[in-house]
């Protein structure tokens, strides 16, 4: 009923949050002399060149298909929303958004009649994923990235909803009314956390952030009538797929992409298409119930009266029954032309960064960005600090961030290991030795803060360079 706090723990991502070109001259200036600040400068665009052409055919595959409105494009969409590190938001997540309001004090509902079923149905039994949500067959919901969104204002119209809401559970707990308004109880998840990173089991590195919300806050003067500071986790980015719902003389084959940033959990409805005119808030009922009630009252008082006139009493019924369809007629306009519309719409258009082919194309530059900057990262740990097990590896990448960058990340340590064996080899034949020769053995023997590059501790040899 009010001061309760909710903890949520979100699992760190494997992404590295820093543009590339900053992180690329701050490990630079890091390098020691002019010399190998140049060539490592000339790797970073070499990896970079390398890795783009890995993934050209890939791209190209992609946006054609996309074009043809091919049912494969899913299968090579899926590949690279996996590399580009996005995650399919779970049942335990969308619990967390519905169990509270932020920013967004309107209850939201999708229209599943004008969503296909069949498209992701067949992909998902065709190549089958962990942890699907119950709405997969409709919509896919990918997010990334972790952050925290606070706002300060005196949310005044919230606060009022809180406060009947708050009145009408009360009633409804004390006349045992609930349980025929409430059929099933909701599932409010006070922690989410997924572990991934095998390397590190018990990994520290979990974000814990708490919900502070309006529907949760303490009563007092001073919160009820003062400003207040509300605060949500946020996903960074979020990206929806799904198809509309065809006729019977057309089938919509439009595969639809739309790309969002910064969305608040508990405002994740934002992102979802199709979306039912919202339904009455408390505030609504209280003014529709208000009306109500001096109507009947000012009825019943009429014919009390020791007078009474049928025809007053006929008018007065009238008037009440007016009153109530001008509300609920005032309120479907304004939820279809008026204010909630208006409130969606600009919520939306804030928050939404492009969508169709534009979102692709992001997507793809994405994905070449953040292997790029893992391939950086651990090279530069490997030539700086030497040999290192696959665990010492991570631990190092992620305290360079943490230390050079003030910022934490969960490092895919596995990943940027398998990019630089492939770099190793198909490179060793071009160019590699050319553009690094402080490789070849012996060449960097007078410059002693060169200790070598390469990992131990592997099933195999991954990566070994001399020198």
């Amino acid at each position: 009923m009010g001061g309760s706090k909710d903890v949520i723990r979100l699992e760190r991502e494997s992404v590295i949050p820093i543009l590339k070109p900053k992180l690329v001259m701050k490990l630079a200036v890091l390098v020691e002399h002019d010399y190998d600040r140049a060539e490592f400068l000339k790797l970073c665009k070499r990896v970079e060149y390398t890795i783009r052409a890995w993934y050209l055919l890939q791209f190209e595959d992609l946006m054609q298909l996309y074009s043809l409105f091919d049912p494969n494009f899913l299968l090579y969409f899926f590949q690279v929303m996996e590399q580009s590190n996005f995650k399919i938001v779970t049942d335990e997540e969308i619990d967390v958004a519905h169990c509270g309001q932020y920013l967004l004090n309107l209850p939201i509902k999708v229209d599943e009649s004008k969503l296909d079923k069949r498209l992701l149905s067949r992909y998902f039994n065709d190549h089958p994923h962990e942890n699907l949500p119950e709405f997969s067959d409709k919509y896919v919901i990918f997010r990334r990235g972790i952050g925290v969104d606070q706002t300060t204002d005196y949310f005044i119209m919230e606060k009022l909803d809180m406060i009947i809401s708050r009145i009408w559970l009360w009633f409804l707990k004390k006349t045992r009314l609930q349980i025929l308004f409430f059929r099933r109880l909701s599932r409010t998840t006070k922690s989410y956390s997924k572990k991934t990173d095998k390397t590190n089991p018990d990994s520290e590195e979990d974000l814990y952030v708490e919900c502070i919300r309006i529907e949760n806050m303490e009563l007092s003067m001073q919160n009820l009538f003062g400003k207040i500071r509300i605060q949500e986790p946020a996903f960074d980015r979020m990206i929806v797929v799904y198809r509309r719902a065809g006729t019977k003389n057309m089938v919509d084959r439009g595969i639809f992409v739309k790309h969002f940033k910064n969305i608040p959990m508990a405002d994740m409805e934002l992102v979802l298409s199709e979306k039912k005119n919202p339904s009455l808030t408390p505030m609504d009922w209280v003014k529709f119930l208000i009306s109500v009630i001096i109507g009947l009252v000012t009825l019943v008082s009429s014919l009390e009266m020791p007078k009474a006139d049928i025809w007053v009493a006929i008018a007065i019924l009238s008037g009440v029954v007016s009153i109530a369809l001008s509300c609920n007629f005032a309120l479907q306009v304004s939820a279809k032309h008026g204010t909630y519309r208006n409130l969606i719409t600009q919520s939306m258009y804030d928050r939404q960064l492009d969508s169709g082919r534009g979102t692709l194309l992001h997507l793809c530059d994405d994905v070449i960005q953040q292997e790029v900057k893992e391939v950086i990262v651990s090279y530069f740990i490997l030539m700086e600090q030497g040999k290192a097990t696959m665990e010492d590896l991570d631990i190092r990448c992620e305290e360079l961030i943490q230390e050079e960058f003030g910022m934490k990340c969960n490092f895919e340590v596995l990943d940027a290991v398998q990019k630089l064996e492939r770099l190793w080899n198909c490179c060793e034949r071009l160019y590699w030795k050319n553009i690094l020769p402080f490789f070849e053995a012996g060449q960097r023997d007078h410059r002693p803060h060169h200790r070598g590059v390469g990992i131990k501790g592997h099933t195999e040899p991954c990566l070994t360079f001399p020198g």
